[in-house]
């Protein structure tokens, strides 16, 4: 278990003060089959919605473009008007236990935040479905990277 103790200043591999990260397992206990890859207009972590509210209300139209395998899968998915997406948040640390996040200026638990540094980066959003063409989707409500891979839609 590694702490950052410093009150001043994040350590040189992004730690804030009163983190704490665990080391993580030698190897994976499964595998996941990515369907595919999520479209959006955010770059840099920074500046993606928060949350599903800042998501929403940002009204960014974004992508979901399922491995064309996969696109017989979505027979009758133009009849819903909202799904679920599941997605891999690749470019999150996996290490951290305690995490201080910004707004809240104290440590907190891993698992009371929605926080994309998780054990396993798996990020589930509910979305608005606008238009269904092929194996395309067009959302609304999406906040991750662009290119995230994409883990299931339900």
């Amino acid at each position: 278990m590694k702490n950052s103790e410093d009150p001043k200043s994040p350590t040189n591999d992004g730690i804030r003060p009163g983190e704490v990260t665990v080391a993580l397992p030698s190897q994976a206990d499964a595998s996941v089959y990515f369907i595919g890859r999520i479209r959006t207009p955010w770059t840099a972590r920074k500046d993606c919605p928060k949350n599903a509210r800042e998501a929403r209300e940002s009204g960014a139209v974004c992508a979901i473009e399922v491995d064309p395998r996969w696109a017989q899968a979505l027979a009758g998915l133009e009849t819903c008007s909202h799904l679920i997406v599941l997605y891999w948040m690749d470019q999150a640390r996996r290490d951290l236990a305690i995490q201080v996040p910004a707004h809240y200026g104290t440590g907190r638990g891993t698992f009371s935040l929605r926080s994309p540094a998780r054990p396993n980066p798996i990020a589930l959003s509910v979305v608005k479905l606008l238009k269904v063409n092929g194996a395309r989707l067009e959302v609304v409500g999406l906040d991750c990277l662009e290119g995230t891979r994409l883990v299931d839609k339900i």
